[in-house]
Parts: structure tokens; sequence; C-alpha cells
């Protein structure tokens, strides 16, 4: 009985000597230089644009799903500056645009032409941003359009109540 408790004694001493302690580890101040800070100022944000819309929402109403309509968003440029269409932007891959390319002197007309193809039935309601220049500013419009995407494929429900027997 005594040797088993020497054992148990020196295996607690054997496996205390071997254990591993954390050491407190001491940093020695080294010296912090602040951050340079640069003054960065952000791009200007395009302005809102001046050139006249004849009509900046257009409402398709009920359309086919599946089949593509357009509506030609037209504008006259009543600037004293030719403006040039920089970018147009349509909200969603379901939108595809077309627009004049050319400079739009002052008085004459130009468009962005959006084509939407709907390809789930619902309600819908898109826009485009049309990035321009006009004379060395640059200017932004949101035109939107709207509507219901109507099914004709899926059958008709009927509010009939049928009878069913077994």
């Amino acid at each position: 009985m005594k040797s088993i408790k020497l054992s148990i004694v020196a295996l607690f001493i054997a496996s205390a000597s071997f254990a591993q302690v954390k050491e407190a580890k001491t940093e020695t101040a080294k010296p912090v230089q602040a951050p340079v800070q640069a003054t960065v100022t952000p791009a200007p944000a395009p302005k809102q644009s001046v050139i006249k819309w004849d009509k900046e929402i257009h409402d398709f109403g009920d359309i086919e799903k599946g089949k593509p309509v357009t509506y030609e968003f037209s504008f006259t440029n009543t600037t004293n500056e030719t403006v040039l269409i920089t970018n147009v932007k349509p909200a969603c891959g379901c939108t595809a645009a077309n627009y004049t390319k050319t400079p739009i002197k002052p008085g004459e007309k130009g468009m962005v032409a959006a084509t939407f193809n709907a390809a789930s039935p619902g309600g819908f309601q898109k826009s485009v941003t049309i990035l321009t220049k006009e004379g060395n500013i640059d200017a932004s419009k949101t035109v939107s359009f709207k509507g219901k995407v109507i099914d004709t494929t899926a059958p008709a429900t009927t509010d009939k109540k049928t009878d069913i027997r077994s």
C-alpha cells in the first residue's frame, strides 16, 4: 500500500514538473506613427438634368408575358449648350435601352427607348438612368415605366362552384 502511495506522489510530481506554464509577455513600447490623413475629395455627383422630357413615367397597362414592349422617352434640348447622352443604365437585366448617340443641339430632340421583356406575371415598375453631358456639366435623369404582366398561357380560372362526387 505504501508503494502505491509513493507511486502516485511521484507521478503527480513528474506531471507537475512537465506542465506548461503560460508566461506573461511584456512588450516594449514601440513608437507609433500617426497615419497620414489625405484629403480626398469625392467626385461630384451628377446634377439633375435640365433638358425637357416629354414624359418621365409611362404606364404600359396590361402586357402579355414573354412579348417585349418598348416605349420611347423623348426630350427637347432646352439648354444653350449641346447635349450628349453618355450612358443609359437600365435598372435590371429584363430591360434594354437604345438612345440618340449623336450630340443634340439646342432646340433639337433626342430619345431613349426602353424595351421591357417580362418573364413572370404580376405588376412591375422599372427605371432607366440616363447620364448626359450638358455643355461642361455631367447630369443625370431617371425615367420609369410600369404595368402588369398577364400570363395568357395559364388556364383561366372560373368562379363557378362545381360539385365533386365520389
